[in-house]
């Protein structure tokens, strides 16, 4: 079973190809942290959100990865932190298509 961290935030910008531009060398170093499976990225320029969904190995990596990215998070000044673990039960998830262990 692998666990879905779900987090999202309030971010006045940059989205679209400037959030890449400013973000690309950050998605690079989630590949190399601990029990990452992968990641969305998630934006809304509309509402100033944005977060992602991760797939991690276990909870705890995804615990450990939490905190870790909230004080990064907090450090630059972004608020209003919402965050979600939820395991994921792979036998439905492969009936619609999604990628599950």
């Amino acid at each position: 079973m692998t666990y879905i961290l779900q987090v999202d935030f309030k971010m006045d910008g940059p989205f679209g190809d400037e959030m890449v531009g400013a973000f690309e060398d950050l998605a690079k170093s989630i590949n190399n942290e601990e029990g990452v499976i992968w990641k969305i990225w998630t934006e809304n320029s509309d509402t100033n959100e944005a977060g992602g969904i991760y797939n991690f190995e276990t909870k705890e990596t995804a615990k450990k990865y939490l905190d870790m990215h909230s004080k990064r998070l907090t450090e630059s000044g972004v608020t209003d932190i919402k965050a979600k673990i939820f395991a994921v039960n792979p036998r439905l998830t492969e009936i619609n298509k999604g990628p599950a262990k």
